[in-house]
């Protein structure tokens, strides 16, 4: 790449739609908790306060998203439709580490392509299995995959919540309370990162299936 085709590269990079972001997976005893912020911006600019960082893909699997937000969009279609694809072909629901697996080998495939703008998208995804197990994975831009036993977090806010959730987390830990230290999490990251911010959205996973309990909008207060 020449010295202009750099110097472009590097100012629509600088200019396109990020979710510079916090989101978090937390493994509980009776399930999992996956969480994120609503933030979405373009260089300093919020250019989104309702983005959606955490996608259900179908109905077994959520996928929590940071990264460029048309790439990280793209690839949950992508994947939710490989899924559907494989399901009719063998007649029978990928497992979520197969779907994890799946994510991980696209994002491998996507940053090793030439392309002027790189596809960089980093994911905390889970689910629960049709024997009723819920796992949680985590992977990274370039591919690799990771299953959560405990906790994790990634994206521009992920400084902000690690010591919080080093210092909270407990090996017993249920789904409720889960919940509400996911919560803590992404407010105190919220507080400092300033690409995460103007709501929240937490999302519980167990035998009985997805749901979302916590979606709450960030209003600036004034005194």
């Amino acid at each position: 790449m020449n010295y202009l085709n750099k110097m472009a590269n590097e100012e629509v990079s600088k200019n396109i739609l990020k979710t510079g972001t916090t989101i978090l997976g937390i493994k509980c005893k009776d399930g999992a908790v996956i969480a994120a912020d609503r933030r979405a911006t373009m260089g300093n600019f919020i250019a989104q306060k309702d983005t959606e960082k955490v996608r259900q893909v179908n109905d077994y699997l959520l996928v929590a998203i940071a990264g460029n937000a048309a790439d990280a969009i793209l690839l949950t279609k992508i994947v939710g439709a490989e899924l559907r694809l494989k399901e009719l072909k063998t007649h029978s629901r990928p497992t979520v580490h197969e779907a994890a697996n799946l994510i991980a080998m696209s994002s491998y495939r996507n940053i090793r392509s030439p392309s002027m703008l790189p596809n960089i998208v980093a994911t905390i995804n889970g689910g629960f299995n049709t024997d009723g197990s819920v796992e949680i994975f985590s992977t990274s831009p370039g591919g690799d995959l990771s299953e959560i036993k405990d906790y994790d977090a990634n994206g521009s806010g992920m400084m902000f919540v690690i010591g919080l959730l080093e210092r909270q987390y407990k090996k017993e830990i249920t789904v409720k309370e889960a919940v509400e230290l996911a919560k803590e999490c992404l407010k105190s990251s919220t507080q400092r990162d300033t690409a995460s911010g103007n709501g929240i959205d937490v999302f519980t996973i167990t035998k009985d299936g997805i749901k979302h309990v916590v979606s709450e909008e960030i209003l600036p207060q004034y005194k």
